[in-house]
């Protein structure tokens, strides 16, 4: 990978999630061969308490320990976090995703990580892609086909047509270049104009008030609800801040997507088996499962100020220990709820962000069928018997996972947001079943999806577990200070002495979030943020995200 130094721009790069709030190369500062950074020798071994074992959590330490600090990591259930994989009982190896499962190839600090762990990806099927094979939209009674956008009528590529015209008039082709060139400082010149102008603007009144919806009929924005771009309908979106969907679109989070092989919880469980680099000053072969004797701590119950600046970190069994240095990279919602943090840590103004963060609620049903049954072709038509649905039926989205030949295929009957996640929530997991499988059958009448069935079915809705109480945030118009507030804490010079040395990381305090790449950005955020607080320093020829900060920083709204 190519190093660019501060003041360069590449020529024709990939769009890869480089800002656009925050553009620092963090793809290249993990990548140097001058390394992140150093601790003085004094601060080898200092204890940083790590609340969260999901990506963040154990990026963050990982890269600690590399540094010569000592990560003690506290967490609730599992190491994941939000990459959580199932494996079905019944057949060893086959995985259902109840967490993360698209990953944007533009993500290349994310598989910065996943390639030094040797895994392995392949395309994601997402409507309308090779990976899908084919795709039925069913919207209002209406049953649709196709393989790629040209299959289906005329008013798909109309309402797709309408939204890349809405993107133009907002600059989108010369922001995709300036993130493809890294061009620092035009594309700050055009995103911090479109912060002001959007953040208090719905991605509705984005799709409404656009010349190029506005002379359609309604018809083709609830079709662009339904059946929307990339990954799907984002309907539930509409009430987000129209920032949050730039963003995304900008970035390429919406295209080009993968699917780990063997699932995503392999990236961070790798992570707490993976021996530090070379120039570490731990011995070779320590790991973060070596320095835990191969066990995370119980989950942290409270955080509290200590002697000489240090933290006291109470786990849930009432056991107190002392840190160097805290970093908490669970959801904002549980440092209320979860966690019993001195108010002394954070600025008010802080608190306020943390709290009036908002989360998208999300339920996915999956069940394991005996094999890809939906490749067969029907000899009436044609056609697959069953495709990638997008429909406004209770299922919402249903996704399919061939397994490869003589293994057990996987189908998500149901991935569904919001209020229609909401709808989910009341029932078990076979009534969620049944009801996936009611609303299939109306579109795919002749298909007998229950036949196919084997093994227990599995879901999740993260809004009903007490240790995320949602799936993600989703920012909503006015929120972008308190974004801001909570993602520059790193940088903590002008804050008061009782409030540093406590660090905050994960998607929900970055600018992108329910992406990966959002999670490992700002845990590396944090990484430089706990060595300069433990008297450590970057080299001069690999600056990190707090040495470039005042180049690069968020805009400030008044």
């Amino acid at each position: 990978m190519t190093i660019l130094l501060p003041d360069e721009t590449r020529a024709d790069g990939p769009v890869t999630i480089f800002g656009p709030d925050f553009p620092f190369a963090y793809d290249d500062w993990v990548t140097s061969p001058h390394g992140l950074g150093e601790l003085p020798p004094e601060a080898h071994g200092a204890e940083v308490a790590v609340v969260g074992a999901g990506l963040s959590g154990m990026v963050a330490a990982w890269e600690l320990m590399n540094l010569g600090a000592r990560p003690v990591i506290y967490e609730a259930t599992r190491i994941g976090g939000r990459l959580r994989t199932h494996e079905f009982e019944a057949a060893r190896g086959v995985t259902a995703e109840l967490g993360g499962m698209r990953f944007p190839v533009s993500g290349s600090t994310f598989f910065h990580y996943a390639d030094r762990l040797g895994l392995h990806s392949r395309p994601f099927p997402n409507p309308l892609t090779p990976a899908a094979g084919s795709t039925v939209i069913d919207i209002g009674g209406e049953t649709y086909y196709g393989e790629s956008l040209e299959d289906l009528p005329e008013l798909f590529s109309t309402m797709s047509g309408a939204w890349d015209e809405a993107l133009r008039a907002v600059g989108f082709e010369e922001l995709q270049e300036a993130i493809r060139r890294r061009d620092v400082a035009a594309l700050k010149q055009r995103w911090d104009t479109l912060v002001a102008e959007w953040d208090e603007r719905t991605f509705y009144d984005f799709v409404a008030s656009s010349q190029a919806f506005s002379s359609l009929p309604f018809e083709y924005r609830e079709l662009f609800g339904v059946v929307g771009f990339g990954t799907g309908g984002w309907d539930s979106d509409f009430p987000n801040s129209m920032l949050e969907i730039l963003r995304v679109v900008l970035t390429n989070c919406d295209t080009d997507q993968r699917l780990i092989d063997g699932g995503s919880e392999q990236l961070p469980r790798g992570l707490w088996t993976l021996p530090v680099r070379e120039d570490s000053p731990w011995p070779a072969g320590t790991t973060l499962a070596s320095l835990h004797a191969n066990a995370t701590l119980p989950a942290a119950a409270a955080i509290s100020r200590a002697e000489e600046g240090r933290f006291d970190v109470r786990d849930r069994w009432g056991v107190t220990r002392r840190h160097d240095a805290v970093l908490a990279t669970c959801q904002s919602w549980l440092l209320t709820t979860e966690v019993e943090v001195d108010e002394e840590l954070f600025s008010q103004s802080l608190w306020m962000a943390l709290d009036r963060t908002r989360y998208m609620q999300s339920t996915k049903t999956f069940v394991m069928v005996d094999q890809p049954f939906w490749k067969d072709v029907d000899p009436e038509t044609g056609r697959h018997v069953m495709s990638m649905t997008l429909t406004d039926r209770l299922t919402r989205g249903t996704y399919l996972f061939d397994n490869g030949p003589d293994r057990p295929a996987v189908i998500c009957l149901s991935y569904s947001w919001m209020s229609d996640s909401l709808k989910m929530l009341p029932h078990p997991v076979e009534r969620r079943v049944e009801l996936a499988l009611a609303a299939l059958a109306k579109i795919y009448p002749g298909v007998d999806i229950r036949s196919r069935i084997v093994g227990d079915p599995v879901t999740v809705s993260w809004e009903d577990d007490p240790h995320f109480l949602g799936a993600f945030k989703g920012a909503l118009p006015g929120h972008y200070r308190y974004n801001h507030r909570m993602y520059t804490h790193f940088v903590q010079r002008d804050l008061p002495a009782s409030e540093r040395g406590i660090f905050l990381a994960g998607d929900d305090v970055s600018f992108t979030p329910a992406w990966a790449e959002g999670a490992v950005q700002t845990a590396l955020n944090a990484v430089w943020g706990v060595m300069t607080h433990l008297g450590g320093r970057c080299h001069p020829e690999n600056p990190g995200p707090g040495d470039r900060f005042d180049d690069l920083a968020p805009v400030a709204l008044p």
